[in-house]
């Protein structure tokens, strides 16, 4: 219990060619994404030699907590670890490693005896799984000292290739090489970055297993350049006490007042990756993504997910219904997204190759069936798509949300996320989908719209939000609401954008709505006053064709 209301605190409120363990995967770093994330510094360049080779490592062990070390770091910051050995683990039979990072605003995970939150790996069934664990109270949160610098590659990137350094010193743990340890990663969140930086810049780790990780910070918390003020201001609280780099109080000043970020503050978000240096993993990697994360969104994985595929790193993506959101519809097993990691780290860690990591794409839709497909994007069909007209007044009432969960929601983020979770909208123009066949839909719907609107001067910014309305339960689909940057200005404009990502299934006969709302509890309000009309509204549906459902060599949903 005590694992699991760390980790849900911080859900709430939020690493040699010769030296090196694994082969071809471990060969230097490829071409870089296109994430307008700045160069990167020469801390974060792929070492394929592990730096200070043969070197001293200064630690020293906690009084009265028998896990306990204190790091000191490359720049003297102290890092406080938690080190708990494989059971029967020993020199003479050393054991692979899995480091487990936590969420933000938390100390390192120290239960050995507690169940992952959303599913996710305990230390104990790692020890059980013949794993040494170290956990870690990253820089600036726990025991830890220094500032919090947002899982930066040249900060905590580097506390991690000081800790694998380490981890070489303790008997017990398997070596393939001088300071070379066989080692994996997992953790969500917070402890999901840090494993894309870590695995970009040091050579070392063999695999990763990022949960409910992003890919850029200014796609995730600023879409549209519009602040995600619901998580920015619960993530923002989480550290109040902390010493925290000035960039992060000053962009919430900024998001709550004019809204819109200096250059100087896009520019340090972009930098705090992984962004472009998810580029330079060689290392298989599974990413597990949430259905209903609207902090962390699955376009976030989607996208690492791309990158590392088209270079050829073993990947694979699992989507579950949690995250950062509240799952107000049903879900699958709940240790699937724990044996999917399990299974990962046993085949690309232990090596065992009898182990079947099985598709390579797993989702499950709203009525928890799962669906599995051999890559993504999933083949597609005839898409569903629909038009319409309407004007929507720039009101700060009648916007999308707060939802209200039904009783018996027992998802433990409820109580805090449905405050800024997407709802059906009463301001809003409306415009019916119908499905006359089923459908599986997965991917990012289409909108195109064409619109003359007008607003009185002021210092925020232009905005309309979209999402679609399922109108058989009145749940948003996947609690996902997408800001779209408009000019309104009095003459006509036209724009194109995706939606967030969906995995949804609609039977024949059903139909959805899409709504454009002026406010949501998501975002930032927008300037109010004056007018949207819309032209031309329309909207185009992503169905999937050829899926399969879990165990079924049957082909899935086909377009209509």
């Amino acid at each position: 219990m005590g694992r699991r209301l760390r980790l849900t605190g911080i859900a709430l409120l939020v690493g040699v060619l010769a030296a090196c363990s694994s082969s071809a995967s471990k060969s230097a770093p490829a071409a870089s994404s296109s994430t307008g994330a700045p160069t990167p510094t020469t801390a974060a360049t792929a070492r394929c030699v592990p730096p200070d080779a043969g070197g001293p490592v200064a630690a020293t062990k906690v009084g009265g907590i028998a896990s306990d070390w204190t790091l000191s770091s490359f720049d003297g910051t102290r890092i406080r670890m938690h080190w708990f050995r494989a059971l029967g683990a020993s020199a003479a039979h050393p054991a692979p490693s899995v480091l487990m990072g936590p969420g933000w605003g938390q100390a390192g995970d120290t239960n050995t005896s507690g169940v992952g939150l959303f599913g996710s790996l305990g230390i104990g069934e790692l020890q059980k799984a013949g794993y040494n664990v170290l956990t870690w109270d990253p820089r600036g949160f726990g025991q830890s000292t220094g500032t919090v610098e947002t899982d930066s590659a040249d900060f905590e990137g580097r506390d991690v290739e000081k800790m694998l350094d380490w981890l070489t010193t303790q008997p017990g743990v398997l070596l393939d090489g001088p300071r070379d340890p066989r080692v994996g990663m997992a953790g969500g969140s917070y402890g999901g970055g840090i494993q894309l930086i870590a695995a970009a810049i040091d050579c070392r780790v063999d695999a990763i297993t990022p949960m409910i990780a992003w890919h850029s910070l200014t796609t995730s918390l600023y879409k549209a350049q519009t602040p995600k003020n619901g998580w920015s201001g619960l993530l923002t609280a989480v550290t109040k006490g902390r010493s925290v780099d000035p960039h992060i109080p000053h962009a919430y000043q900024v998001s709550i007042t004019t809204e819109i970020l200096g250059a100087d503050d896009r520019a340090w978000f972009a930098g705090r990756g992984p962004g472009d240096l998810v580029g330079r993993i060689n290392v298989p990697t599974l990413i597990v993504q949430g259905t209903v994360d609207n902090l962390f969104t699955l376009d976030e994985g989607i996208t690492n997910y791309g990158v590392l595929r088209k270079r050829g790193v073993p990947t694979a993506m699992v989507w579950f219904c949690g995250g950062h959101g509240v799952c107000l519809t049903n879900t699958d097993d709940g240790k699937r997204v724990g044996n999917a990691v399990m299974e990962w780290l046993q085949r690309y860690v232990k090596k065992d190759t009898s182990v079947n990591t099985g598709p390579r794409f797993d989702m499950v839709d709203q009525n928890g069936t799962r669906y599995t497909a051999d890559d993504y994007p999933v083949p597609t069909g005839t898409p569903v798509t629909a038009t319409g007209t309407g004007t929507l007044r720039y009101l700060a009432e009648g916007g999308s949300g707060p939802a209200h969960p039904a009783t018996g929601i027992k998802d433990p983020l409820a109580g805090v996320a449905a405050g800024i979770t997407p709802a059906k909208a009463t301001n809003a123009v409306d415009v019916q989908v119908d499905f006359a066949t089923p459908a599986v839909l997965v991917g990012a719907p289409q909108l195109h719209l064409a619109y003359t609107g007008t607003t009185p001067a002021g210092v925020r910014p232009t905005r309309v939000f979209a999402q679609l309305v399922d109108d058989a339960t009145g749940l948003v689909l996947g609690n996902q609401i997408t800001p779209i940057d408009v000019t309104l200005d009095g003459k006509p404009h036209q724009t194109s954008v995706p939606l967030e990502d969906i995995a949804f299934t609609a039977r024949a006969g059903a139909h959805v709505t899409l709504q454009l709302v002026a406010t949501t509890t998501a975002y930032a309000e927008p300037r109010l006053g004056g007018s949207i009309t819309f032209d031309t509204i329309g909207v185009s549906l992503p169905v999937a064709a050829g899926l399969k459902t879990a165990g079924s060599k049957a082909a899935g949903l086909k377009a209509g």
